[in-house]
This record gives structure tokens, C-alpha cells and sequence, in this order.
């Protein structure tokens, strides 16, 4: 990050009057009324900001490193970890003046951090904080020897506690004759801006580096700026076959440089994927995970040929409300997006339908407006060209606003037509009563609705359709609350039971595949119930779903061997 220079040095350089104004305006303070002057005091620390990296710094054993994450300013900060008996002690060696006091401190987040100096002449000096969240200034100082040239100065965590940033470092004080890192310049133009090939929603951009620059600004139409750090970036969200103009700027601490000629580059023509297989009267649905969370790492020709239904999980939003983009992450093994592509059309052709899932625990979409549901619907409606998506799971774990929900629903219902596949994954607690969001959603877009696969899991207690309290993890929990959806006014065709396929694939609710065929069988033919036992069967009753089908594959698919064949032999 840059180093806040505000109480370093004067920077004026107005003329106040006489000799006092051009003497402060010069760098130096007259002292007395004999004219004595002296130079003013800097902060004699180099790279005191981490801008370039671990210049001037050394840590031990390898323990710290410059990072664009967190920085408290600017575009780097130092991170270092400490390891066994290593506390990641980071030093620079500064030149200071004999008999002279210095103000040492440092901005500090993260695992224990100490600051110190050392060799001062008088004595070593430090200062240290225990875990902090937020930026904390670390402030101590020392006064050197009367031939002392050099300090060590120093960070350092504690042994095996967590790693520890720190930013902007000063040790201000009279000139040790080494100067003080120059202030930073407005860096110039970026040149060399081009367009890499683009796709019907994303315009990949390239350009050269500027030197002095710690990021860059992309322009979009001269408006909406993203900004990057490298020089490459890919401008998602983008509407098919339609022209965009893009520039861009580089900055740093001074500011931000002209922009540079624009270039413009034509999104994609899309072209119809086709309507997807029908969904079997009785599916299995499971969630692919787009990420490496642990769990078996597969690509879409890995997943078990039980599943009927598989959602991608997931999509990504953006700045923009509403809208949603996909990102293949490489950490599942693709080489390319066109061999991703390859894969959900082979899953299509042996008769699965692929869906992209919208929330999880950590992602959100906002559609709480007209134009965020237009947003919605038109990114997911381009997706699903793109990729060949059959539809959308709706997996939003952050609470929504069932009007607007509704509309975007609609909206790309609209868009897609009567093929469109419309998953739910919600929460236990949204589909108590028909007064809930989740719930309202579902009955709003009944006639376009596949299914409601709620979890199952992750819940705790809850009240079946009889008003008794159930426990997660037994047949009663999933046939009473399953009574409550159907009750309420879904279709029994639109339920599904929705359980993690392993110990591992949630925090709590796993149940062994045997109680899903006994809940199963107790809702559909009123046989292998528990205590509870539904007024009627519902023989057409959906199916299940599992999170997710890497961790069923991390435990040899035995919760799809088990559960599949049961759900496709249902009447």
C-alpha cells in the first residue's frame, strides 16, 4: 500500500512572507530567532508500504510475502505466517542520525503482531497487539546512541498463532542521510489494449503494463469501472451480439492516468441449445460443485449416470443487482470452457438435465426490484444459451422477496418457454407455513415449477403438518415437513427430499439411505413410516436430492447406488 505521508513531511509551497515562507517551503524549520535551520524530519523507512513487494525487507525462513490482500492502502501489504519455531520476523535496516528520537509505527491486522527496533544505541524498543480483525496502528519509539547510523526494525508474530499483516510503516525522524522513498507520480497511459475472443457474454481484454502502476481501471463505454490489478481482465454480464467500447487507465497512490484509446469488440451471436430431455416422472437430483471444498473433485462425465437433474453450483453475481455470470473454476480440472460445454451436452443427450444453481451458503443475488429482475432473468436466459443449460436451481440462503422473485422467475420462463427446468433448494425453516418468501415463490410459480428439493438438514427441530415437533435425522422429519409442502399447496410431483450424501457433506441431518427409501416408500405408498403416517399416499411424489454428488463420490457413490434405483422404481 502507499504510505500516508500527511504527518511525514510538509508539502506546502505557497508564499507566506519573507524568509520564513521560502525557508519551510524548502524543506527546512528556522529555529529560534538566529536563523538556524535544520532539515525536516521523514519517514526513513523504504518501501514502507510493501508497493514493491519484499524490497528492502527480509523475513525469516521464507514467512512473509507481499499480498494484494488485505491491504489497509494502496496496492500491497506484507503477510507472514508463523511455523513451528519460526515467529515470522520481517527486518529492514534504516539509516538514522546519532541523537536523534524517532516515532516508529506500523498499521497491523490479523494474528499477534509485535513491532520493534533494535541496535538503536539506548536500547531496543517494542510495542505489540494480540488478534485484531480491523487495521490497528502499533506506535512506540527510541532514540539513538550518539554513533549510531543504522536501526533494525521489525515485525513479528508468535509462535504457531495465526499469520499477521502489516502496512504503511513509518520511522519518522531527521534524515539519516538514506533519504525517504520518493513520492509517487501519476503513472502514464496504458497502451496496447485488445480484445481476446469473446463469447455471447463476457469480451476478454489485454494490455501492456505501466511502470509505477499498482492497478488499473477497465472502462466499459466510459462508465463502470472495474477495477484489476494485473493486466488482463474478462468483462462478464454482457448482453449477446451487441458492441461494446472499453478503455483503460492505470493508477496508483498519486491518481489515475488519461484513458487509453478504446477498442471495440462484439459480444457473441448465441445460438439455441434446444429444449432439454423431459424430467422423469420420479428424478434424482444432485449438486455438482464448481470448487474443491475436499470432496471428490469431478467433471460433469464423472457424475453417476443415476442422476436425473444436476445443478451446477454456482453462479456468481455482480455489481450489478440481479444479474448472475458463471466462472469455471480451474480447480476442477477443465482445460478449457468449450470442453465444459462438451460435457453438459453429453449429460443432455443421455437424457439428464443440467441446471445452474443460484445462492449456496456463501453466494447471494439481490432481486429485489424491476430491474433486478430483469437483470436476473435476461443473465440467466444468456447462460443458459451459452452453456446449454436447461434452467435454473434456486438455492438463495439470504433471504428474498417473493414479488420480485416471481417476475424475474417469470421473466425467463418467458424467455426459455415450457421446457425451462425450475429447481428450489430451500431452507427447512422457509417452508413452515405458506406465509413465508420461499414459500409464497413456490405457489406464485407453481405452474412452471419442477420441483422443491428443501434440505433436509442443517435444521434442527421442526413442526410437521400434524403440529407435532420433529427431529432432523428420522423418517418422521422427512414425511411430516414433506406433508407440510404438499398441504400447503404443491403438487406432490414438485417434492423432492433434499439430505447431504455423507457425514461430511453437511453439518448435521445426515441420515442413512435406508431411511430415505423408508420416508420415500411411507409418502408415496404409505408403507416403512415411523410414527407419523400421511392421511393419503402421494405415489407421485418427485424423487430426492443430495449435496452433493462429489462427496457421494468421496464416499463410493454408495448414497446413488442406494437411493437411485429405489426413487426410479417408485409407482
Amino acid at each position: 500500500m502507499h504510505v500516508d505521508r500527511t504527518t511525514t513531511r510538509p508539502h506546502g509551497r505557497r508564499w507566506l512572507g519573507g524568509a520564513l515562507a521560502l525557508a519551510v517551503g524548502s524543506g527546512l524549520v528556522l529555529v529560534g530567532g538566529a536563523g538556524t535551520a535544520q532539515a525536516a524530519d521523514v519517514n526513513v523507512a523504504k518501501n514502507a508500504g510493501f508497493e514493491n513487494g519484499l524490497t528492502n525487507w527480509a523475513c525469516s525462513a521464507g514467512s512473509g510475502a507481499a499480498v494484494s490482500s488485505p491491504v489497509r492502502t494502496g496496492a500491497g501489504a506484507l503477510r507472514a505466517t508463523p511455523a513451528g519455531l519460526d515467529n515470522a520476523k520481517c527486518v529492514q535496516t534504516v539509516a538514522v542520525k546519532p541523537n536523534s528520537t524517532y516515532t516508529l509505527s506500523a498499521w497491523v491486522q490479523g494474528g499477534y503482531a509485535y513491532l520493534g527496533a533494535s541496535g538503536t544505541g539506548t536500547g531496543s524498543v517494542s510495542t505489540w497487539t494480540p488478534d485484531s480483525a480491523a487495521w490497528k496502528q502499533l506506535t512506540t519509539s527510541f532514540t539513538t546512541g550518539a554513533s549510531t547510523t543504522s536501526v533494525e526494525i521489525y515485525t513479528h508474530g508468535w509462535y504457531g498463532t495465526s499469520p499477521y499483516s502489516v502496512d504503511d510503516v513509518s520511522v519518522f525522524g531527521p534524515d539519516g542521510g538514506g533519504g525517504q522513498d520518493p513520492d509517487p507520480v501519476v503513472p502514464s497511459t496504458p497502451a496496447g489494449l485488445a480484445a481476446g475472443t469473446t463469447t455471447s457474454s463476457a469480451v476478454p481484454l489485454s494490455w501492456n503494463a505501466v511502470s509505477g502502476a499498482t492497478g488499473y481501471k477497465v472502462y466499459r463505454d466510459g462508465a463502470n469501472p472495474q477495477t484489476v490489478t494485473g493486466t488482463s481482465t474478462t468483462v462478464t454480464g454482457l448482453t449477446a451480439d451487441t458492441a461494446y467500447q472499453f478503455q483503460v487507465a492505470a493508477t496508483n497512490a498519486a491518481g489515475e492516468s488519461a484513458k487509453s484509446a478504446a477498442v471495440t469488440a462484439r459480444t457473441a451471436k448465441v445460438t439455441d441449445p434446444g429444449p432439454g430431455p423431459a424430467v422423469p416422472k420420479h428424478a434424482l437430483t444432485g449438486y455438482w460443485q464448481n470448487f474443491n471444498n475436499g470432496a471428490t473433485v469431478q467433471k460433469l462425465r464423472d457424475v453417476q449416470s443415476q442422476y436425473d437433474i444436476i445443478a451446477v453450483s454456482f453462479a456468481d453475481s455482480t455489481t450489478t443487482a440481479g444479474q448472475i455470470v458463471f466462472n469455471l473454476d480451474p480447480a476442477v480440472g477443465y482445460t478449457s470452457v468449450a470442453d465444459f460445454k462438451a460435457d453438459v451436452a453429453a449429460k443432455k443427450a443421455a437424457g439428464k438435465s443440467v441446471v445452474i444453481s443460484v445462492g449456496g451458503e456463501k453466494g447471494n443475488v439481490t432481486i429485489n426490484s424491476d430491474a433486478s429482475a430483469t437483470a436476473f432473468a435476461n443473465s440467466a436466459y444468456a447462460l443458459m444459451q451459452e452453456y446449454g443449460f436447461n434452467g435454473v436451481d434456486i438455492d438463495l440462503e439470504h433471504g428474498i422477496n417473493s414479488t420480485y422473485l416471481t417476475k424475474a422467475l417469470r421473466q425467463l420462463s418467458a424467455k426459455a418457454g415450457s421446457s425451462m427446468v425450475l429447481t428450489m433448494a430451500p431452507q427447512t425453516i422457509d417452508m413452515q407455513n405458506t406465509g413465508t418468501e420461499y414459500f409464497k415463490t413456490a405457489l406464485a410459480v407453481k405452474d412452471i415449477l419442477t420441483v422443491v428439493n428443501m434440505q433436509y438438514y442443517n435444521s434442527g427441530s421442526m413442526l410437521g403438518c400434524d403440529g407435532k415437533v420433529y427431529s432432523q435425522g428420522s423418517v418422521d422429519f422427512l414425511t411430516a415437513l414433506a406433508c407440510i409442502q404438499i398441504q400447503g399447496g404443491l403438487a406432490p410431483s414438485q417434492v423432492g427430499l433434499g439430505v447431504p450424501a455423507s457425514t461430511r457433506g453437511a453439518g448435521s441431518g445426515y441420515v442413512d439411505p435406508q431411511i430415505v427409501k423408508n420416508a420415500l416408500d411411507c409418502l408415496t405408498k404409505l408403507t416403512s413410516c415411523g410414527t407419523f403416517k400421511p392421511a393419503q399416499a402421494w405415489p407421485t411424489l418427485r424423487g430426492a436430492m443430495t449435496w452433493s454428488t462429489n462427496w457421494d463420490a468421496t464416499a463410493g457413490n454408495a448414497w446413488s447406488n442406494a437411493v437411485g434405483p429405489h426413487v426410479h422404481n417408485l409407482p
